[in-house]
């Protein structure tokens, strides 16, 4: 791509001129900005500090020398520490004759690198997914889809938390309080029950607290000594004693959380290769502990817990086991990363989990090395941002979430409502306007959150988020629907056959748009390796709406299908089978689907 080849000239330049061996890796190329003439920018200023020469000087001794001997640079402008460099048309032809009927482009194909193993989603059977749910459930699956298009082989994996204290808490409430409910006499979504007893239990814990404080005990001895958490930490005791009647109730409650959370995969559209218990994993997280203690590498102390010291590492004490023998949340993350190696021997481990969790990874990766596990350094946490609604932050134990399958409702109703109002689904069948508006709200939801960076707390606006004319999924949608339209228009009302531009494209003279798309369609695969290596899913959103947008610009601006001259109709048609080409390329590693017609 033209990049490499401007920074290899360049390195070529400060080879002859100034006798310096540069790597063209640390060569800096940017898009020029829109107040500048030019297509590409190399910024001057680190190759003026290396060879002790003012930046306008060396930008113009290189430009000329990058004019002189690079084919492919027509013009260029020096502005402060900036060279602006015009790239020929002749390049920008040659490179859409290449690629704008090539199925793989942006793309690569498959190595037999190690595979890397992703993890997401990871809920609590205490309860059904929800919003934050819903940002690690997309950047995961969509992560997924980026490193396999860059040839990478990827294991996508889900480690359902199925034991602990919380799961205890819904147990127990459920035991004392339900009178035998299930589901089906419910009528409800089998993971909404289980927490809608969750939600129970601290409620009715919340009252015991109060409680014992008005008769003067302190808040942190309430806590601990209110009769309902006592009945659940023996309860976790009996379960890990593998007590008959506590496992048969653990059983059917967990089967019945599995089965709402695959419903609510599935109109999430996200699937993984390997389902991982946190039931199983503990046991072999216990054994490593026991593995350290034998070692000497980890302590008992002598209320019979077991911890690890990390204040080598700049970390603090770390506790592994309690002292009646039960597992902590690391206890199993440790028996868990160990079953991934053993399976897969992965160059990398990715754990797509929230940002408050940072330091619980920092401790995984030091206690995994403290315990002779050298590949821990491949361990990678892509930490993300909270999700807040406009009324304000979501908390599960008081029931103040929004669970996915409700907010998923409430997309694909409001999808509804403005494809009916704008037209968009008249002369379908009722069968086609349903996928529609689903396809049309779910495209919503999963834009709106993965255009934002994952660091950064997003706040998720649903109205905001259907709108068929800003930055939207719905947009793009929009926008792939009404190229299909008129590629199936060119090939029913005006005879259409794909042309051979190689003859006729060097006559042509591209109008700004055209040539602006056309450079935008360059940058794909470069968008698609970035993506993959920042891990940034947004990446991508971002180029595909800035293709969409330069795209209707363009459409609204000249005739396609009526222009006169052939040649330039053949160009526009075939500009707009590439330009849809990518948009559905680019949106499917978002996980998101298009339509034919809208």
């Amino acid at each position: 791509m033209i990049e490499t080849i401007l920074c290899e000239g360049t390195c070529h330049a400060l080879k002859e001129k100034y006798h310096q061996e540069v790597d063209p890796a640390a060569i800096l190329i940017q898009k020029t900005k829109k107040e500048f003439e030019g297509d590409l920018t190399l910024v001057i200023f680190p190759l003026s500090k290396l060879t002790g020469i003012s930046p306008p000087s060396i930008g113009e001794e290189i430009g000329l020398f990058l004019k002189d001997h690079v084919p492919e640079v027509s013009s260029f402008q020096v502005v402060r520490g900036f060279l602006n460099i015009k790239i020929t048309d002749a390049y920008w032809k040659e490179f859409f004759i290449q690629h704008h009927q090539d199925d793989h482009f942006g793309f690569r194909p498959q190595t037999d690198s190690p595979p890397v193993v992703i993890e997401y989603s990871s809920p609590n059977t205490n309860k059904p997914l929800h919003l934050g749910h819903i940002r690690n459930n997309l950047l995961g699956y969509s992560l997924s889809r980026i490193l396999n298009a860059n040839g990478q082989r990827v294991v996508k994996v889900n480690l359902v938390n199925d034991r602990g204290i919380h799961i205890c808490k819904s147990m127990l409430a459920w035991e004392k309080w339900s009178g035998g409910e299930t589901p089906l006499k419910a009528g409800m979504k089998s993971d909404h029950l289980i927490g809608k007893y969750y939600v129970l239990f601290e409620k009715k814990y919340r009252e015991e607290v109060e409680r014992m404080m008005k008769e003067g005990m302190t808040e942190e001895d309430a806590l601990k000594k209110a009769p309902l958490i006592l009945e659940a930490q023996q309860l976790l005791k009996k379960w890990e004693s593998k007590d008959a009647a506590t496992v048969r109730i653990w059983k059917m409650m967990n089967e019945w959380a599995y089965e709402g959370f695959e419903e609510t995969y599935k109109r999430m559209g996200v699937e993984f290769d390997k389902v991982y218990y946190e039931s199983d994993t503990y046991l072999l997280g216990k054994k490593m502990v026991e593995e350290g203690l034998q070692k000497g590498v980890v302590f008992r102390k002598e209320d019979g817990s077991v911890w690890v010291d990390l204040s080598a590492q700049g970390m603090d004490e770390k506790l592994l086991l309690r002292p009646d023998g039960t597992s902590v949340y690391i206890t199993q993350d440790l028996g868990t990363a160990q079953q991934r190696y053993d399976g897969f021997h992965p160059g990398r481990m990715v754990y797509v989990v929230g940002n408050e969790q940072i330091y619980h990874f920092n401790v995984l990766k030091a206690t995994l090395k403290k315990l002779g596990r050298d590949w821990a350094d491949n361990i990678f946490h892509l930490s993300y941002g909270m999700v807040e609604l406009p009324q304000g932050k979501m908390k599960s134990r008081e029931g103040k979430v929004v669970d996915a399958d409700d907010l998923m409702d409430e997309m694909v109703e409001t999808s509804g409502k403005m494809t009916a109002a704008l037209g968009k689904t008249e002369g379908l069948s009722e069968k086609e306007a349903d996928s529609l508006i689903r396809m049309v709200g779910m495209a919503a939801l999963k834009y709106f959150i993965l255009k934002v960076d994952p660091m950064k707390t997003m706040l998720f606006n649903p109205e905001e988020s259907i709108d068929f004319t800003g930055n939207t999924g719905p947009f793009i949608q929009y926008t792939h629907a009404r190229i299909r339209s008129l590629m199936r228009k060119a090939r029913e009302e005006f005879n259409y056959v794909p042309a051979d531009l190689s003859q006729v494209l060097s006559a042509l003279e591209m109008n700004e748009k055209e040539r602006t798309i056309v450079m935008i369609l360059h940058d794909f695969p470069s968008v698609v390796r970035e993506a993959a290596e920042t891990y940034n899913p947004a990446s991508i959103a971002n180029y595909v709406y800035e293709l969409a947008r330069e795209y209707n610009q363009f459409y609204q601006e000249y005739p396609v299908l009526r222009e006169e001259n052939k040649a330039v109709s053949d160009f526009r048609i075939e500009l707009s089978a590439f330009t849809g080409q990518v948009v559905k390329k680019a949106m499917s590693l978002l996980g998101i689907e298009v339509p034919e017609r809208m």
